[in-house]
């Protein structure tokens, strides 16, 4: 994912020639219960009170399940890493080379710690090389072995991947052509969510975890267990051949779309909008996804054959199959209403590794419907023969095909169909729009936060925002107070600051710093728009109004590296050096790696005259990131006032070639 903070420079001098620059568990208590008094379809587990157990209080009861369980690709999505856990190959000469970066990549293991190295070469001389530790794997080795770095509970995925399919090393999908971050691409809670057990996320942050859970576990399909397990442990039993236990959420009990909601929680990947005042935490199984979040996705003239990893969900949807079969409310009274539709429990059982489930079992989910006289289908020998397959409906009708997000994979195509030609994908796609996947109306707020949304993480096109804009109504004082935060979002990714200062003006300073800006939430909602409104002040060169801004940003999302950077940054403008200093200080004690923090403290040294501090920091920052504009500047600056011009023109130079723009680097060149 990717998501842009714009840094503002601020240049100062040293001397004549010289310009610097800074960057800006206990069980919750319950109340006693009688399930025999709970109203039918009522569930103790939604209750906010209840909470997690984890899986080893499952394992007491259910060892079985729990054991073939922890070998499904959910059981084994996330872990410490380990050897055991690791899919991956490793050779002394495997490098994965980024040449729009110039960056080599290199996994080791340096006794039982993975290592992943990276460097720069010129010619044979290593140049340049930074090495960090994988704390843990993500994925469950099926399609490939991600992996993570915890500072200080900062999760950020790091820039390698193995992929098992094809058994080879490669950046990880989204670090493609260009878009490498490096090691600072945040693992935040959406993220954590799909791919792990309900973490531990601090409140004010978007990526650090105060707890971080091994692997999917059963909770996530069947909602918090205390409950359950309070119920048990009081002789509350119930016969669940008969009935439903309403102290747990079995979701083959569930009505067929709340059903399907488990399984489209995240195996509905895409663009996903969460409802005012919801966060990832909040969709409990059992409860309608919508109410919780809406799935964009979008839609291309022509392009039916192309799809991303996971959404099994949207393909299954688009299938005849499903769709004769699907009545939300059909069977809802009976105890397996699965039974009577197509769901995903209809092939899959989500105890057991598809690894181990024998194809049969899924031919035999299609022949259940099309081996009857209405509904027979026959598959000739000669069929089976130009297929080469054997009595496989899947082979044929759910044919392996790459993701058009993740490389090096295939997988099966859950859009069930007769066999179809396959064609030559289009280099340029007609889009036709973004369309809600689980929520037939959307609401004009959420669709215009999808198009931004689309823009920031997944595909820079102008396009998008034009298209957000005409959804959110400016036209009066009410409409700019109900779409304020969505409108401030819009004209920050436009970069059209001075339209956000327009509506700060009409709806006036005061109003919005105590009484629009007061929430804090999981997903730091009203923080960014206070930040966002910092930068549209600060780009005008109102610091002190941008301040306000800034501190409002920090209040309400405390453990953010970027905001703190930022406050300090302008604080620094105002010539309070000792809070700036301080505050970048506090930054480096929780994550020594930030590299803005690094070359602004420097900056900081060069105010107070401490040359020597500055080079330190300034270099410390460049063996994190060698291509640090703004710590190159500062080095450079530094150079020239101790009179080092040669060294500093290579600094310039190397600037200029990446960003031949910088109107600063060009009147260094000249001076020099």
């Amino acid at each position: 994912m990717r998501k842009k903070v714009y840094g503002l420079l601020l240049f100062t001098s040293l001397s004549s020639v010289a310009f610097f620059s800074i960057h800006c568990g206990n069980e919750s208590k319950l109340p006693v219960s009688d399930t025999t008094s709970v109203a039918p379809s009522t569930y103790l587990n939604h209750a906010d009170s209840v909470s997690y157990v984890g899986m080893n209080a499952c394992k007491q009861c259910h060892a079985s399940i729990y054991e073939t369980f922890i070998q499904t690709g959910m059981g084994k999505s996330f872990d410490l890493t380990t050897k055991p856990k690791s899919s991956a190959k490793f050779d002394k000469h495997t490098t994965v080379y980024d040449k729009y970066l110039d960056f080599y990549y290199h996994p080791y293991w340096e006794g039982d710690s993975m290592k992943i190295m990276e460097f720069r070469l010129n010619g044979m001389d290593t140049i340049f090389k930074r090495i960090e530790t994988v704390t843990y794997i993500i994925g469950s080795g099926q399609h490939t072995n991600s992996h993570i770095n915890n500072t200080n509970g900062y999760l950020r995925q790091l820039p390698l991947t193995f992929y098992t399919q094809k058994g080879t090393w490669d950046l990880p999908p989204g670090f493609e052509n260009g878009f490498n971050t490096r090691f600072n691409r945040k693992i935040g809670l959406e993220c954590m969510s799909c791919h792990n057990s309900l973490p531990g996320l601090t409140e004010g942050s978007e990526n650090k975890f105060s707890d971080v859970p091994n692997g999917i576990s059963c909770e996530r399909c069947h909602g918090p267990g205390s409950a359950h397990v309070k119920e048990k442990n009081a002789g509350h039993l119930i016969d669940t051949s008969k009935y439903i236990d309403y102290s747990i959420v079995n979701p083959g009990k569930l009505p067929i779309d709340l059903q399907f909601d488990v399984c489209q929680r995240c195996h509905l990947q895409g663009n996903a909008v969460l409802k005012d005042n919801k966060s990832f935490f909040d969709f409990k199984p059992g409860k309608k996804l919508s109410d919780y979040l809406t799935v964009f996705m979008p839609k291309y003239k022509d392009a039916e054959d192309e799809f991303i990893m996971a959404s099994h969900a949207d393909r299954l949807k688009m299938s005849e199959c499903f769709i004769k079969s699907f009545s939300p409310t059909d069977a809802s009274n009976k105890l397996h209403p699965y039974k009577q539709a197509l769901t995903c429990v209809t092939c899959h059982n989500p105890h057991l590794s598809v690894k181990f489930t024998d194809k049969e079992v899924f031919n035999t989910s299609c022949q259940n419907c099309h081996s009857n006289q209405k509904n027979k289908t026959v598959c000739t020998e000669k069929e089976f023969a130009r297929k080469k397959q054997s009595n496989n409906c899947v082979a044929c009708h759910m044919p392996k095909s790459g993701a058009i997000d993740i490389p090096h994979v295939r997988v099966t195509d859950h859009y069930i169909r007769k066999p179809i030609a396959s064609k030559e994908a289009k280099n340029v796609k007609q889009f036709i729009g973004l369309y809600a996947i689980n929520d037939p109306n959307p609401k004009k707020g959420t669709i215009a936060l999808a198009y931004i949304y689309q823009y920031e993480k997944f595909d820079f096109n102008p396009t998008y925002l034009d298209s957000a804009q005409k959804y959110l109504d400016d036209k009066t004082l009410a409409n700019i107070e109900a779409n304020f935060s969505s409108l401030v979002h819009l004209y920050f990714a436009k970069k059209e600051y001075a339209k956000i200062l327009s509506y700060v003006s009409k709806l006036g300073e005061t109003k919005i710093l105590t009484s629009m800006l007061i929430k804090k939430s999981w997903d730091n909602k009203q923080a960014w728009t206070a930040y966002r409104i910092g930068e549209a002040y600060y780009t005008n060169s109102n610091f002190s109004v941008a301040l306000k801004y800034y501190k409002k940003a920090n209040e309400l999302a405390i453990s953010n590296p970027e905001f703190q950077n930022k406050l300090a940054s302008t604080y620094s403008q105002l010539g309070n050096i000792q809070d700036a200093k301080n505050i970048f200080y506090d930054i480096l004690k929780e994550d020594p790696t930030f590299v803005q923090a690094i070359s602004n403290l420097g900056y900081i040294c060069l105010l107070e005259n401490n040359t020597k501090q500055a080079a330190i920091l300034f270099n410390r920052a460049l063996r994190l990131d060698p291509d640090y504009e703004l710590a190159l500047m500062n080095k450079a600056g530094l150079l020239i006032y101790g009179n080092n011009k040669k060294e500093a023109k290579k600094l310039i130079e190397k600037v200029l070639k990446m960003n031949p723009k910088n109107e600063k680097a060009k009147e260094i060149i000249k001076s020099l």
